[in-house]
């Protein structure tokens, strides 16, 4: 796979003929549980496997503190130098996020490349990226991360050759600037192609807007079944697997509730805890559709071990983006997998609902409580259209719910709940609001 950046600085992203061996380490922080700890470490193990490589060694330690030196202790250290030399590992992948100074003193103990979990993810979304946009957002946050990292001298080994899992790239001493100025000038590129990509998509926001229909988007830790809860609902065709981010370019699609009113509900990137800040910076765009949504349907992997932690997560990058505000639905998905504990986790979260994307069990009671929601956030109304305004007619029933209509005099009265921006623009046959 070649991308602009590749070709820049003259490496190669990984090699996928050929898995890399890798040695997980994990540090439990402060009062952070034994338990906590193997959480993300398995969590770390999947991130691992999804970006193409094998993990064959885990080294843990629990510290007050990260050592500034090599965030592990240098005992530590020189344990996880003689465990990579046992298992012959390519790699060592932090659960923790390296300054690059703790970085580069471990590539120097150890020989081998030191990365964290940041450089996994994006390595990931380097593999997903599909569209114009995506790619783009991608390489930004790629960049982003990459500068800070270049060094100078020789025993950086910043030009490395192979391929790897989060590769980083760079030059010597002598190609140093020249590297970073290149960078530099990528990133501002790519920060203007993705200003005019976002004011396009602005225009097609403005344009859906006009047309009255109630936005919907759904959001949710990656492989929780947020894109197989769409194909369910409407036929989209969105490409689902089980892995982690397999899909990053949102999509919309509309939807009829059961009481006939049209929707538009779009898919969006999985998120995961702690991701990283450059790709929210980066992916804010594409995310914008969860801030700007009338209502969020935030779904959950009802057999996952840990639900609610990946509901906070999912939370906590919703409020950085801004859409911590919109009115949210909780769906438990893939109930046909769960126990008991689950069944009680569903009960456990008011007015919350369970289904299966794939079964199809419960999506007509999601359907039903979503319109139920979006009503509440929508104007009950009373028309009196002319008869000769049959156009007026269609257009309550396309971009509303009917809820009756009788004759008078000169033209029909009816009672129709309408999203505002109908109303405004229906404004002239308006007698009532509620």
């Amino acid at each position: 796979m070649s991308t602009p950046y590749s070709e820049a600085l003259g490496s190669t992203l990984i090699d996928r003929t050929i898995r890399e061996r890798i040695v997980l380490v994990g540090v439990g922080l402060g009062s952070e549980t034994a338990d906590d700890l193997e959480a993300r470490l398995a969590e770390l193990a999947l991130l691992v496997d999804t970006a193409g490589a094998d993990v064959v060694g885990t080294l843990v330690q629990h510290r007050d503190a990260p050592d500034h030196t090599f965030y592990i202790g240098r005992g530590k250290a020189d344990e996880l130098r003689e465990l990579c030399l046992a298992v012959d590992a390519d790699t060592v992948v932090f659960d923790a996020e390296l300054a690059p100074a703790q970085q580069y003193n471990l590539e120097r103990l150890l020989g081998r490349t030191a990365i964290d979990r940041t450089a996994v993810i994006l390595d990931i979304f380097a593999q997903n990226a599909r569209s114009q946009e995506g790619k783009a957002q991608v390489e930004l946050a790629l960049l982003r991360y990459r500068l800070p990292r270049l060094r100078r001298g020789a025993g950086a080994k910043l030009a490395q050759q192979r391929g790897g899992v989060g590769a980083r790239f760079g030059g010597g001493e002598t190609r140093l600037e020249v590297d970073r100025r290149r960078i530099k000038r990528r990133i501002n590129k790519l920060e203007r192609d993705l200003q005019s990509l976002a004011s396009n998509r602005e225009l097609q926001r403005k344009q859906r807007s006009r047309s009255g229909l109630a936005s919907v988007a759904i959001v949710g830790y990656t492989n929780a079944g947020k894109s197989t809860l769409l194909n369910r609902l409407t036929e989209a065709g969105v490409l689902t697997e089980d892995r982690l981010f397999a899909t990053l370019d949102p999509t919309t699609r509309r939807l009829a509730l059961p009481g006939g009113e049209p929707v538009l509900v779009s898919d969006t990137v999985g998120f995961v805890r702690h991701l990283p800040h450059d790709l929210v910076e980066a992916f804010k765009g594409t995310l914008e559709v969860a801030s700007q949504a009338d209502h969020i349907v935030h779904v959950v992997d009802a057999a996952c071990d840990d639900p609610e932690a990946q509901i906070a997560a999912v939370r906590e990058v919703l409020a950085q983006i801004g859409a911590d505000q919109v009115t949210e639905m909780l769906v438990f998905n893939k109930v046909d997998l769960v126990d008991d504990a689950g069944v009680a986790l569903i009960a456990d979260h008011p007015r919350s609902v369970g289904v299966s994307a794939v079964t199809g069990a419960g999506i007509d009671h999601f359907l039903e409580e979503l319109a139920n929601r979006l009503r509440v956030i929508s104007s009950r109304v009373e028309l009196r259209v002319p008869y000769a305004r049959g156009d007026v007619i269609a257009a309550l029933h396309r971009e509303g719910e009917v809820i009756d209509m009788t004759e008078c005099d000169d033209g029909f009265i009816v009672q129709a709940r309408l999203p505002e921006s109908a109303v405004g623009r229906l404004n002239e046959f308006v007698v009532t609001t509620a």
